[in-house]
């Protein structure tokens, strides 16, 4: 993609791939999610999640799956409401970019 992705919009698309599951996901999966509309590799998604767990925004506990612990992250109340914001915004966002692309003359 010729777009740079900022960390707000991939903090945004990370929350939104983590609330998809009501009891968490894990790391694999969430990058699968999140290259579904951002080419990302997982040696730069764990350090958001990471970063999104600090800023307590993700909570985090593992589960043993086939004799090895799996990672899993899970959304908070706070995760919720950055992801509420993040929703909002970016629909505004969007709106005024696809409004300024519409009103361009090729």
């Amino acid at each position: 993609m010729v777009f740079n992705t900022g960390a707000a919009l991939l903090d945004a698309v990370v929350l939104a791939a983590v609330s998809r599951e009501a009891e968490g996901t894990y790391g694999y999966r969430i990058t699968q999610e999140v290259r579904k509309a951002i080419d990302i590799s997982e040696s730069t998604l764990y350090p958001v999640l990471r970063r999104l767990q600090k800023d307590n925004c993700l909570s985090v506990y593992d589960l043993a799956i086939d004799g090895r612990n799996r990672r899993y992250y899970k959304l908070t109340e706070t995760g919720r409401v950055q992801l509420a914001l993040y929703k909002g915004e970016w629909s505004v966002y969007s709106n005024n970019i696809s409004r300024i692309f519409e009103e361009a003359k090729l």
